[in-house]
């Protein structure tokens, strides 16, 4: 039986965390859900796309500048767009990216108005670095101050979730249980 409730759910993490599997299997638990992944956002700049490069965006640079900057401010707008038009046509929207530090309050802005529900999952660095490796991949190497930065974190809105040793199901039905109280943001 699917879930008659509509909502907008924002998942966050790191690479690897898997934010882009959660989503899509949760928006599928409702009897109307969408999935709005920001990758695929992103992927819709055919001509001048920019990706946040590793030797820009450090632990000691966390904020990307110029173009990439303003790609990944209007990918998140964009994102949440689309998640504000599903849920007002009553269709759950569950949309999925990194959302650290300043990325939250742009979130809260761009859903201003509407409650959601902001789950991070935040597996251990050893379970990232183990599923980038499943995937033949290493981006964790490049990457691994942001996991840290995530597991460190001193504002946790909504719900955080270690999910090493849950399978994206079990995440998913643990979210399922817990995000209608424990999840909640109030834009």
């Amino acid at each position: 039986m699917f879930d008659p409730r509509t909502a907008i759910f924002v998942i966050s993490g790191t690479q690897g965390a898997g934010k882009t599997t959660v989503a899509g299997l949760l928006a599928r638990r409702f009897a109307s859900g969408a999935h709005v992944s920001a990758d695929t956002l992103q992927k819709m700049i055919v001509a001048g796309g920019e990706w946040p490069d590793s030797r820009e965006t450090t632990v000691n640079n966390k904020e990307p500048e110029g173009a990439v900057a303003e790609q990944l401010r209007l990918r998140l707008r964009n994102m949440c767009l689309l998640g504000r038009s599903f849920y007002e046509a009553g269709v759950t929207a569950v949309l999925d990216d990194i959302i650290i530090g300043a990325r939250i309050d742009q979130v809260r802005e761009d859903l201003a108005g509407l409650e959601y529900h902001f789950v991070m999952l935040a597996p251990g660095i050893e379970t990232v670095r183990e599923r980038e490796r499943e995937r033949g991949t290493e981006l964790w190497r490049e990457w691994e101050w942001l996991t840290r930065d995530i597991l460190d974190a001193e504002e946790r809105p909504g719900l955080w979730l270690d999910t090493g040793d849950q399978t994206p199901e079990e995440t998913v039905d643990e979210i399922m249980r817990r995000a209608w109280d424990e999840a909640l943001v109030r834009a």
